[in-house]
Formats: structure tokens, C-alpha cells, sequence
């Protein structure tokens, strides 16, 4: 199944209907092994695939295609259709989005994509950088790099780029400091104070409260919006309705959240008088 799926074909693939995909969902949780129903699920949504591999390989390094990344997509795509069940009270494609994404960010990160000779010239530059800076009692050009190192500016120039692109919190800071990972001595400033911590929890608790008591679609729509980033045009495109609907729904489920959020705090401070 999985490579057959061809990224050039997905503009060709027949949308089904609501109806037919709600049919189509039924044969499948009836008849949870059948591979031809699964891979017509698939197929009906690998535009969500699409939709977040453009969004994640701008970001990404030119080392990783746009079929690597489209494959990974297509595994987490394809882990979503076989795990979902409407008990999970999210929409599929909410959910799909959330297994699509984190799919992709998993092979990305467990890849290690520069070989070891350019992490040594890498190092090398970042040496002579701090060796120069102590000798000039400033920061060195790439051009006297060049001269100290004895290489061309234009490959000391590229071994920065590969090193801004490749730095990860995740590498070891080497022996002499107990293999720690450099995440772990970096000071998080944007720490909030314990009495802040507790106050942004309250804060998103009664927001979480709130938007369970929002009809689905208008929860649907503030997820897709405020979490996922999506455009009013593609939330419509995602659960088939217009654009100009899905405005309005946004701004009905706003004011419905102010007013459910007003209604908690009044009621807290009720609470607190008795």
C-alpha cells in the first residue's frame, strides 16, 4: 500500500461525499482487517499528508526530499486510519494531523543526515572562530577563518549554514561534562513564577472545559485554526463547508467562548464570597 501511494496523483483522487465517507467508515470499524477499505481511507485523505509535508519542509534542510518526507507523512497518515475510533471524541481529521505531523518529526529527528567528516570540519571552524576571537579580541570574518584554517571562504561559509541547520539541543556536550545533553544546560527563560505556572494552568483548564462545550464543529474549527495554523480556506476544504461558513462559526464559537469563560470566573468568585 504504502508504495503505491503516489504524491503526483493526489489532485487526481475523487473526494468522496460526507455520506460515502461516513459509509466507508462503518465497513471499515465492521470489518477492521479488510485492507482494500483501509487503503480507500487513506487515499480519501492523503491531502491532509500533503498539507502538512508543505507546511513542515520549509523548515527542513535540503537533505530531506520531499518523498522521504512525504513517506513519513504517509506512515503516520496511515497509523491514524487503523488507531481511530470515534470514542476518541476528536474528528478524524483533527486527529490524523496531530499522527501525520508527529510521524514526520520522529524520522526527522532519530536521522542523523551529515556525515561524520563534515561534523569534524564543522568543529573546526567553531574552534577557529573562538581561537581568533581571542587573538583579535573580536569576532573573525569568514574570510580570515578561511586564511587560518587554509580552505576556500565559499566552504567556510557552508559549514556555518549546515551548522545552524543541523545544531540540535539533543547533542552531547562530550565527555568531559558526563555526556550531557546540551538541552539540559540551557536556561529556560521563559520559566514563569510557581503562582503564574498555577494561574496559566487555571487558565487553560477552563479553556479545556469550555471548548468541550462547544457544539463539535465550532471545537473542530478553533482546533484546526489555533492549533494546527490552518487557514479559514483549508479548515473549509477539511470538513467541506465554505470559507464564508467557516468565518462565521469561528466567530460564534469566540463569543461563546468569552461568555462560557465569563460565566466560570462569576461563578469562582461566588465560590469564594460563600
Amino acid at each position: 500500500m504504502e508504495q503505491e501511494l503516489d504524491f503526483s496523483s493526489y489532485n487526481k483522487i475523487k473526494r468522496a461525499s460526507n455520506e460515502e465517507l461516513a459509509d466507508l467508515w462503518r465497513r471499515y470499524f465492521d470489518d477492521h482487517n479488510n485492507k482494500a477499505l483501509r487503503d480507500e481511507l487513506i487515499l480519501q485523505y492523503i491531502y491532509l499528508t500533503r498539507y502538512v509535508v508543505g507546511r513542515v519542509k520549509v523548515a527542513l534542510p535540503p537533505s530531506f526530499s520531499f518523498e522521504d518526507i512525504s513517506s513519513y507523512g504517509i506512515e503516520g497518515l496511515i497509523d491514524a486510519v487503523e488507531k481511530y475510533t470515534p470514542k476518541m471524541g476528536a474528528r478524524f481529521e483533527t486527529y490524523a494531523l496531530v499522527r501525520i505531523r508527529g510521524n514526520i518529526i520522529d524520522k526527522v529527528r532519530s536521522q542523523d543526515f551529515l556525515p561524520r567528516s563534515v561534523r569534524k570540519k564543522i568543529r573546526d571552524v567553531k574552534e577557529a572562530q573562538e581561537e581568533l576571537k581571542r587573538q583579535f579580541g573580536r569576532s573573525a570574518t569568514n574570510t580570515e577563518i578561511a586564511n587560518y584554517l587554509g580552505i576556500e571562504k565559499e566552504k567556510v561559509e557552508q559549514l556555518l549554514a549546515d551548522d545552524t541547520v543541523v545544531t540540535s539541543i539533543y547533542d552531547k556536550k562530550g565527555a568531559a561534562d558526563g555526556d550531557i545533553e546540551i538541552i539540559d544546560t540551557i536556561e529556560d527563560s521563559s520559566n514563569l513564577a510557581p503562582h503564574e505556572e498555577l494561574e496559566k494552568k487555571d487558565v487553560k483548564k477552563e479553556l479545556e472545559e469550555a471548548l468541550k462545550r462547544l457544539p463539535e464543529r465550532e471545537r473542530t474549527i478553533m482546533v484546526l485554526y489555533y492549533h494546527e495554523n490552518m487557514t479559514l480556506k483549508e479548515i473549509g476544504d477539511t470538513i467541506n463547508i465554505s470559507e464564508s461558513r467557516v468565518s462565521q462559526l469561528h466567530a460564534q464559537a469566540i463569543m461563546k467562548l468569552k461568555n462560557l469563560l465569563s460565566e466560570n470566573r462569576t461563578e469562582r468568585l461566588k465560590k469564594s464570597i460563600i
